[in-house]
């Protein structure tokens, strides 16, 4: 195959990702790990027997176990995102090439 003059091979590789973009979803992420628990150290001081962490919110029972459950889900909403947002930041990058440049096949 012949190539031509033209032919750049850098052009093949992607770009980057945005770095800017992907530091402020692991900061997004980490703020909401952060608050989930804190939430969840409230619903728990609050069962445990120290009512006065959110005043009224958890006063009762079931209502510190509502916290607890929002805590833990929000915390582990958190850790999903950062997770998914470093694995998605090492993942290394492919050929850039057009579908018609490629082996034809059967």
């Amino acid at each position: 195959m012949k190539i031509a003059d033209g032919f750049d091979a850098r052009r093949l590789r992607p770009k980057a990702h945005s770095n800017w973009r992907s530091r402020l979803v692991l900061t997004f992420a980490a703020l909401l790990t952060l608050c989930g628990v804190l939430l969840l150290l409230a619903g728990a001081s609050s069962l445990i027997g120290h009512p006065s962490a959110l005043g009224e919110l958890n006063a009762s029972p079931a209502g510190a176990i509502v916290v607890l459950v929002f805590g833990l889900l929000i915390s582990w909403l958190g850790i999903w995102l950062w997770r998914r947002r470093r694995r998605q930041m090492r993942q290394p990058f492919g050929l850039n090439m057009a579908p018609h440049l490629m082996k034809k096949r059967d």
